[in-house]
């Protein structure tokens, strides 16, 4: 594990897995901001039926998520991704091809069963060395982001070019786009990660729930995507209302995605400057409710565009602090059970979103929906004041090849300066360490894992 600058095979890894997750997330986020409006015309459209449609991807992904994980463990990455790739066109298929709602739901839930963003997270650490693996890991995270801006901005224009029908064969397109990018251009490798850093047994998973500063964070991103999806079930047939046609909705979209990055931005930088993550976090959960409360007093194109921007600052905002929060507050050799719970509730939160406020919208009208978003964001500010977020802290993993006295070896690696926990996986041969960055020094670690002397 020798240090020094990013390699080109980890540059290589981390662009093509990252082209990879873009096309299958573009595929399922273009949808989201048509579907109220392009799917009028189908048999058995109410708002119940979109907000199904919008989520449904989000159940079946939560569902298979983890074991999905645990059987690239079995088989290797690579044959699962394109597995699931296949699985998400054949879904993309089977949802252009209908004239029902029926047949649009099931066709994103099958979209959502092709459930590999935990083997592609896990073939990304398998290509990265641990000092580099951040680096790797944000370059995937900011594709997420991109595909989700672009979606926003290019959808509401396609639609009218391509037709709902067209949308889904863009997004089987896309699945085939990234089946073609896994085969040729991601690295070979012949190594894996270590199984703490990336697969979710069912120990960690349970050890993971118990844990109340991380089920802080599950209830988060489980609030962040119920709220994303019920944005969408009630926001585009707000703007239609306010004068805005359909095909006109990437007017609003692109400033207010270049407006909610340009403030984003700022407020991560002075978090993290000011060792102030868990007050911008408060902030970030205050914007939503500002965004909120600002549709409930007024229908205007005006206060539409004010509400956008802040609720996509805020979102933005949460999708990037919220995994730097769950890797710190991790516990050593534990990151990969912790970030199967967090990904479950993620996906479970879409699903029970656009599900409950299609049947809201429903019943009880656009206003009731944003009702719902604000106790929803209430329960969350809530569940939030207890969260206690630590700065400064970094996981580490070091493997080994030599037979060693585990009990002695964690004792070792426990007294050296910044380590504040340490676990051995003899059976692994790894080390996992939770340190506080400005006092640890690897390379001293690395000298006593390796039986160097310090």
């Amino acid at each position: 594990m020798a240090d020094g600058a990013i390699s080109a095979t980890e540059k290589r890894g981390a662009m093509s897995l990252a082209l990879v997750f873009a096309l299958r997330m573009a595929g399922l986020f273009m949808i989201m901001p048509v579907l109220a409006i392009a799917a009028r015309h189908l048999d058995g459209f109410s708002p119940l039926t979109v907000g199904v449609a919008i989520g449904a991807y989000g159940l079946t992904q939560a569902i298979l998520q983890i074991p999905m994980g645990w059987l690239s463990d079995r088989i290797g990455r690579k044959p699962v991704i394109v597995g699931g790739l296949v699985v998400f066109a054949i879904g993309s298929v089977v949802a252009a091809l209908s004239d029902s709602m029926t047949g649009i739901i099931v066709g994103r839930a099958i979209q959502g069963m092709g459930a590999i963003a935990s083997a592609i997270l896990a073939l990304a650490a398998d290509l990265s060395r641990e000092e580099h693996r951040s680096k790797v890991m944000a370059t995937i995270g900011m594709s997420i982001g991109v595909a989700f801006a672009a979606s926003l901005i290019f959808g509401p224009a396609l639609v009218q070019w391509l037709g709902l029908s067209g949308m889904f064969w863009l997004a089987a397109g896309f699945a085939l786009l990234g089946i073609l990018a896994v085969l040729l251009t991601v690295p070979k490798v012949s190594t894996h990660a270590p199984r703490g850093d990336v697969s979710a047994s069912f120990g960690q998973f349970v050890r993971a729930i118990k844990n109340p500063q991380l089920l802080r964070l599950d209830f988060s991103i489980f609030s962040l995507h119920l709220l994303l999806t019920a944005e969408f079930v009630q926001f585009p047939s707000r703007l239609v209302r306010a004068g805005l046609s359909a095909g006109h909705h990437w007017f609003l979209y692109l400033p207010v995605m270049i407006g909610s990055f340009v403030l984003m931005v700022p407020m991560l930088i002075l978090a993290s400057k000011k060792n102030q993550q868990r007050g911008y976090f408060m902030l970030a959960i205050g914007l939503f409710l500002m965004a909120s409360l600002l549709l409930l007093v007024s229908d205007s194109l005006v206060a539409l565009i004010g509400s956008a921007v802040l609720f996509f600052t805020a979102f933005n905002y949460m999708e990037a602090a919220l995994p730097a929060m769950l890797s710190s507050l991790a516990p050593a050799g534990q990151k990969g059970g912790s970030m199967g719970v967090y990904s479950t509730c993620q996906f479970i939160g879409a699903f029970i979103g656009g599900s409950v406020s299609g049947l809201i919208l429903g019943h009880l009208g656009t206003s009731a929906v944003v009702v719902f978003s604000i106790v929803m964001i209430v329960l969350w500010s809530l569940a939030a004041l207890g969260l206690k977020v630590q700065s400064g802290l970094k996981n580490y993993t070091i493997r080994y090849r030599r037979d060693c006295d585990s009990d002695r070896l964690v004792r070792q690696l426990g007294s050296l300066d910044g380590v504040l926990e340490a676990v051995i996986f003899p059976e692994e041969k790894t080390a996992y360490l939770k340190v506080n960055d400005k006092q640890f020094s690897l390379d001293n670690a690395q000298q006593l894992v390796q039986g160097g002397s310090l």
